[in-house]
């Protein structure tokens, strides 16, 4: 027994030193991927790579955090400004941290605060300075371009004037599209077009009952959208606009026509339940794509909307 105490404590003492030695070693180094960036130019780097990046044809980059890359660079250089003021109050990079404040900002639609960032890079003798007053200069007409809203729908003329305004945003848009040529602004501009004919759809979409003619122009709509922006990165979810719209269609003929009526035309019920279906299936056949397990379930919910129909109405 004697002896087997003595092992006992040999072995509490040597997990007692272990767990002295342990408490006494330092903290190990943190990944380097996950520190703190230590310098302006280290930020800058990473916005510069991905500035050329088609943010229309592709989702924005993500950095080692899994946040959107131009977003990510802003707060930290804001970070930065903030934890070296004192070696930063020399101004020698005050160009380069507003000038790359301005292309980050611009690519998360603050257009307005893009532009004044881009003004204070153009007041200082850089060689950056005229490239800061073109980009100035844009981000103004993307800022008024973003403001041009449809307002007062409640009448006609109201709603008339709100489709005029869309009309007048995307002019705007595509005349500063031919002026950017191919830079970077090309992408930005062309998601801007995306986002107007977008909330035009919507808003053709949420009147349409107000017109004779509603549903085939809120159709018409999103059928345009889609052609137009097939090379989108949105266009999987302009698919399921278009869908949902078909599936609304045929669900509002449904509550008018009860299946059971005279009233109720086979064809045209066949005709929208189709279009719809078309429409899902293409959007839940795509794998890989993000959209794809949000149509699979659209398409059940619909295919159970069918079973409820009558089916000796499709019968010859």
């Amino acid at each position: 027994m004697r002896g087997r105490s003595g092992a006992l404590s040999k072995i509490a003492t040597a997990v007692s030193l272990g767990v002295a030695l342990v408490a006494c070693a330092g903290t190990p180094e943190p990944d380097p991927r996950y520190r703190p960036s230590q310098s302006v130019l280290e930020v800058v780097a990473v916005l510069r790579r991905h500035i050329p990046d088609d943010t229309y044809r592709f989702a924005p980059a993500r950095d080692f955090t899994g946040r959107n890359v131009y977003r990510a660079s802003l707060l930290r250089l804001e970070n930065l400004e903030t934890a070296h003021a004192d070696a930063l109050r020399a101004g020698t990079l005050d160009d380069v941290i507003a000038f790359s404040k301005g292309r980050a900002l611009e690519r998360i639609r603050a257009f307005d605060l893009a532009a004044v960032s881009y003004r204070r890079a153009r007041e200082s003798d850089s060689p950056l300075r005229q490239e800061a007053l073109r980009s100035a200069a844009i981000c103004e007409t993307l800022d008024e371009a973003a403001h041009i809203e449809p307002l007062g729908i409640d009448t006609v003329a109201g709603r008339e004037s709100a489709l005029s305004a869309f009309e007048r945003r995307r002019a705007l848009l595509e005349t500063l599209l031919a002026d950017v040529g191919s830079s970077h602004y090309a992408a930005v501009i062309q998601e801007e077009i995306e986002r107007t004919d977008i909330a035009r759809a919507r808003f053709l979409a949420d009147v349409r009952r107000l017109y004779p003619d509603g549903d085939v122009r809120a159709l018409a709509a999103i059928q345009q959208l889609v052609v137009t922006h097939r090379e989108s990165k949105n266009t999987n979810t302009h698919l399921l606009a278009l869908g949902d719209l078909y599936a609304e269609l045929a669900i509002e003929y449904v509550q008018n026509h009860p299946p059971e009526s005279l009233s109720f035309d086979p064809p045209h019920f066949e005709e929208l339940v189709e279009a719809a279906a078309r429409m899902y299936e293409a959007v839940s056949n795509q794998d890989g794509a993000s959209e794809k397990i949000e149509a699979a379930r659209r398409l059940e919910a619909f295919l159970a909307f069918m079973l409820k129909i009558d089916r000796d109405r499709f019968s010859p």
